[in-house]
């Protein structure tokens, strides 16, 4: 099968595109052929090492936790699907061997849910970014209606999918983000914050219910010198702020968050901002495009383009 993959934690130089051994079906694992995977930070930490020291990797790595495709055969203990479903997933395991990156992968069961009437692309933009705002929102912060929600980098990945979310939960929410990202922090449905001043000055004394970090650093801080309360910060990005009282949300794989989230976007009540597409060969300047930390919504790729 092609597939993206590398042979060593490295730099972009080590990641290639070529033929790699299909993987291995397990007796309650699916295997999909891919259509369309997206790219997370978390993708290109691994290639450089950063995170080596935490996860077990068996090379070559191929890349990718984000996937949506269509069943192909399934394991004899697996009971939720059968070849020929339209799927899409959090795919991340213990370890990191099989990815997403490729014409096929073999996933747990337990980590797929049905895209019936979303597009390929569409689908594979969603798992990471939405169950990490959706389980911040509705687990960690448990947002409700009437509350003001704060949330950093509202136009990013998460911030995106978060500002709909809380919108749909009934919250108030004030997103930061650049001047150039203004508009369309505004069109998800929150008021802009410049990024730029500090919280407390470019909030004018407004009362904030909840906060979400989406950028670590002193950002986390300056949240909770706003907040009554530690307990009504989460972030993605900060685990120290555990100590403080607050809480730090590492996403699980969530087939029920995913049929929420899939149900939202048929509805029309969720869209999923598709920042770039790249085809399979393309992966490097994907990779390099996220590295730069300024897309506004999901870097997708095309795998059977």
């Amino acid at each position: 099968m092609r597939a993206a993959f590398y042979r060593r934690f490295g730099s972009l130089d080590d990641l290639e595109v070529g033929e790699l051994d299909e993987p291995k079906l397990g007796p309650d694992w699916v295997r999909v052929r891919v259509e369309a995977a997206a790219v997370n930070p978390v993708d290109w930490k691994i290639l450089l090492g950063r995170l080596a020291p935490m996860i077990y990797a068996t090379f070559p790595v191929v890349p990718g936790w984000d996937v949506a495709g269509t069943v192909e055969e399934v394991g004899p203990a697996v009971t939720r699907f059968a070849p020929g479903d339209p799927v899409f997933g959090y795919a991340r395991l213990d370890f990191v061997h099989v990815g997403t990156f490729a014409e096929i992968t073999c996933v747990p069961e337990r980590v797929l849910a049905r895209r019936d009437g979303i597009d390929a692309a569409t689908a594979a933009a969603i798992p990471l970014a939405g169950l990490t705002a959706y389980q911040a929102l509705t687990e960690r912060l448990t947002v409700a209606a009437g509350e003001r929600l704060l949330v950093a980098a509202g136009a990013g990945g998460v911030g995106s999918f978060a500002i709909q979310i809380a919108r749909i939960l009934g919250a108030d929410v004030l997103a930061t983000g650049s001047a150039a990202s203004a508009t369309a922090i505004s069109d998800l449905g929150a008021e802009p914050i410049d990024r730029t001043v500090a919280l407390a000055e470019a909030l004018g004394g407004r009362r904030i219910d909840k906060a979400l970090d989406l950028v670590g650093a002193d950002w986390s801080r300056e949240a909770l010198a706003i907040l009554a309360d530690p307990s009504r910060l989460a972030s993605v990005a900060d685990p120290s702020v555990r100590a403080l009282g607050g809480h730090y949300v590492f996403v699980r794989p969530d087939p029920d968050g995913l049929d929420t989230l899939a149900g939202w976007v048929r509805e029309g009540r969720l869209t999923v901002p598709i920042a770039e597409r790249f085809e399979l060969r393309d992966v490097r300047q994907a990779f390099e495009l996220s590295m730069g930390g300024h897309t506004r919504g999901k870097i997708v790729i095309d795998v059977d383009a």
